[in-house]
């Protein structure tokens, strides 16, 4: 079983995902080179943003895999950022049609992450704070309890362009009431093994919260029946 991950961002995802998969697949053993993967691998290349990672890295990825033949996943990952979670999804599988690139046995895998990253992140109900002091965390939990109501659905608020930048300050005004630093460079808490498992858990208990988390979770789980075979 070998995938090559394919992700949108240049510095959060590159060591979020790979911490991830360490406490979800530990079976899969990271490799540095596409060409290397022989048995239970997997190769992931971050990509230079939207759309980029469509238009340029994608069918270099498939040339990559077709040449090598190890391959089984192709798992493609970036944000919805302000369209649908159908609309980027089908996005990325309208534009192999156009092209007419076939990944022949090769399974495509597109997760999309609504509406970025850094919404899954929120998810952690372990990070809300219960008597925030400040603004303009008051402002943003009175505009949207992510604690109770899930951020895959929240809006922007009227002083951000993109729901992407609103939903990352959401995350660092949390982090900051708790003392904590996030960047996009330094990810920091959210690579930890108990930062995922508060995820988990949020889904456990609310069925419908963080559909797209979701898919990329129900994709290892996947994985992994399949590596116990």
């Amino acid at each position: 079983m070998n995938i090559y991950f394919l992700v949108e961002g240049k510095s959060t995802e590159r060591k979020v995902y790979p911490a991830w998969l360490a406490y979800l697949l530990p079976e899969l053993k990271r490799v540095d080179d596409y060409c290397e993967v022989v048995k239970n691998n997997y190769y992931l290349f971050s990509a230079d943003g939207y759309p980029s990672i469509i238009h340029h890295h994608l069918p270099n990825a498939i040339i990559d895999i077709q040449e090598n033949g190890n391959y089984n996943y192709l798992v493609v990952c970036l944000d919805a950022d302000e369209v649908s979670y159908d609309y980027r999804k089908q996005e990325v599988i309208d534009y192999l049609k156009f092209q007419n690139i076939h990944l022949g046995n090769i399974q495509l895998i597109v997760i999309i992450q609504n509406r970025c990253f850094e919404t899954w992140f929120l998810g952690n109900r372990k990070i809300y704070s219960r008597q925030p002091q400040s603004t303009p965390l008051l402002d943003y939990i009175h505009y949207y309890d992510i604690s109770a109501n899930c951020p895959e659905l929240m809006g922007k608020y009227y002083n951000f362009n993109t729901h992407a930048q609103f939903h990352e300050n959401y995350l660092k005004e949390l982090f900051k009431a708790k003392k904590i630093i996030y960047s996009k460079n330094k990810p920091g808490e959210v690579v930890k093994q108990y930062y995922l498992e508060q995820l988990l858990l949020r889904i456990q208990d609310k069925k419908n919260d963080l559909l797209s988390f979701q898919d990329f979770i129900n994709f290892c789980i996947l994985i992994k029946s399949k590596l116990l075979i």
